[in-house]
């Protein structure tokens, strides 16, 4: 969509001239967004539209799959910032698809709390900032189901009251994921005893499964169309707030952690203020802004001071005592992947 102009030196031309700087001067006063869908308030997005006059733009994608394959498929230099979860962002990095941020061009990078400056997906944070931080599991309507939710065999081995019923995230990583953690079995497996099996569960379970959708996985809890559905943590808690008598569960066999990232793409048509729109989600007011709409964690220092209160008292906000730890999903080498990548074909047919 958008293609950096190119200064010649040796240009005489002043009215060539002044139409290079004419078209500079018009790039400065717009920012393309990549985003998830429903994940920012759009009052944000005025904020710092009116601060830096700046015209926002944003489009919208529903799993971190298709981020890659929309960046890959031709979009790269059609947008300045995405949002991509942890994995992702090594992945994307690995692939040649992000800039890096040089020391110094974001001021705010001192707000980012210790604990997420040097991440395994992007150490020192050379080419995102943290954004939002969660879990995914899933939410059982408790008036369709009462018994113990603790468990994956909700979604892979469901009781009658749930089987046909239940909605899976349209997400690759986070559903092979809750399906390696129901098997105990590591993640990028190579053991093709082990890949069967999980081949086997995902087909069997999948007769169990009404439908596949991440942007509507609260949407169908609130309206009854599922009585169980793989959610984010975050969505869990707005069904809530919105009528479905909905418990968010925390299983033995353990859920998916994730941190999402706003990342400076390669070839960023506007890329000065794609690094002034990352300082500003770097000021705690800010993305507590984004924490209050979403009901996800912060990763910016002094965001707290900012977020309601109520947030930290939901139950989908943190795990019980004694429950199983989350996990990370891991980024596989490229041969393994495209095992991967079979495996949710096939489920997905």
């Amino acid at each position: 969509m958008f293609k950096h102009c190119v200064r010649k030196s040796l240009a005489v031309s002043i009215g060539l001239s002044a139409a290079l700087i004419a078209g500079s001067a018009q790039a400065e006063g717009k920012l393309s967004l990549y985003h998830w869908f429903e994940y920012i308030p759009q009052e944000l997005l005025d904020k710092f539209s009116e601060e830096n006059d700046v015209e926002v733009t944003m489009d919208t994608y529903e799993s971190n799959e298709s981020l890659l394959a929309s960046l890959k498929a031709g979009k790269l230099g059609s947008y300045d910032l995405a949002v991509p979860g942890d994995y992702m962002v090594e992945i994307m990095a690995n692939e040649g698809l992000l800039d890096t941020i040089a020391e110094g061009e974001l001021a705010n990078k001192g707000n980012i709390q210790p604990q997420w400056v040097d991440v395994p997906f992007d150490n020192g944070r050379k080419h995102s900032i943290p954004y939002q931080w969660g879990s995914t599991s899933f939410a059982v309507n408790r008036d369709v189901y009462t018994g113990d939710i603790n468990t994956t065999d909700i979604l892979f081995n469901p009781p009658a009251e749930l089987a046909g019923k239940i909605n899976m995230l349209d997400s690759q990583g986070e559903v092979l994921l809750m399906a390696a953690l129901h098997l105990g079995m590591e993640q990028c497996s190579t053991d093709r005893d082990k890949l069967k099996a999980l081949d086997e569960l995902l087909q069997s379970a999948k007769a169990n499964w009404a439908s596949f959708g991440s942007d509507v996985a609260k949407d169908v809890l609130v309206s009854g169309d599922a009585a169980a559905g793989q959610i984010y943590n975050g969505f869990s808690a707005k069904a809530r707030a919105e009528g479905a008598n909905v418990e968010y569960a925390y299983p033995k066999q353990g859920y998916v952690v994730w941190m999402d990232n706003v990342v400076l793409l390669k070839d960023a048509p506007n890329r000065d203020n794609a690094l002034k729109f990352m300082d500003f989600m770097l000021e705690p007011e800010n993305i507590a802004a984004v924490t209050n709409y979403a009901q996800y964690s912060a990763g910016v220092t002094g965001a707290e001071a900012f977020t309601d209160p109520e947030l930290a008292k939901q139950p989908e906000s943190a795990p019980p005592e004694g429950s199983a730890p989350g996990a990370f999903i891991a980024v596989c080498d490229q041969a393994t992947q495209e095992v991967y990548d079979q495996l949710w074909t096939r489920l997905r047919k």
